[in-house]
């Protein structure tokens, strides 16, 4: 990954936010046409041994199927805008990507709970890297052992990139918020290793 970039060291692991890193127009004209011609579905996971709905849409591109949670997200073809999305991203965390979750927020209430990528699949120290688009939504991150606590503002056009070994020793979140009322968007890269389908 670029040396010339401004890494956050954090105990255990990295993170690099890149705030603009969409020029305006094209992070306006991808979030209109996700947002529009996306196939969203609520789909359901298993937590506690209840299966529940999740609490925002999502989609799946690339090719390999992801998996967490009981879920089997099977992927469809990248489109164009997402495969130019992609290459962006490779070049910044100078890795290739093959799979892509998509997550619709439709609101303030809709969120993303405390939790790793740790799936087998992901490989020993993933680097995620997550476009965001639309609303301005509050990314928090926290040690496993409630030692630290962080939370960063991800804006329209921003890019959030997470290695290292940040998942194995800290958990991420999207929290509700009652101040939102907008979508967002958010485009997460993630490399499959093929032996572990």
């Amino acid at each position: 990954m670029s040396s010339n970039l401004m890494w956050h060291e954090v105990d255990g692991g990295k993170l690099l936010l890149i705030k603009n890193f969409l020029p305006k127009a094209q992070a306006d004209t991808n979030y209109q046409t996700l947002l529009n011609q996306t196939p969203w579905q609520q789909e359901a996971i298993t937590m506690f041994g209840r299966h529940v709905l999740q609490p925002r849409l999502q989609a799946s591109y690339g090719e390999h199927a992801y998996q967490y949670s009981g879920l089997v997200l099977s992927p469809k073809p990248m489109p164009a805008l997402i495969t130019q999305l992609k290459k962006q991203c490779e070049i910044v965390c100078q890795q290739p990507f093959n799979t892509v979750l998509l997550n619709l927020y439709r609101d303030g209430q809709d969120y993303m709970g405390w939790h790793q990528d740790n799936e087998k699949e992901l490989g020993v120290n993933p680097v995620i890297a997550s476009v965001s688009l639309g609303a301005v939504r509050k990314f928090a991150i926290k040690r496993k052992d409630g030692s630290a606590k962080l939370d960063f503002q991800l804006n329209h056009g921003s890019l959030l990139v997470m290695a290292g070994e940040l998942q194995h020793h800290w958990r991420h979140s999207l929290p509700k918020t009652k101040r939102i009322s907008e979508p967002r968007i958010n485009l997460t890269f993630r490399y499959i290793v093929p032996e572990f389908q």
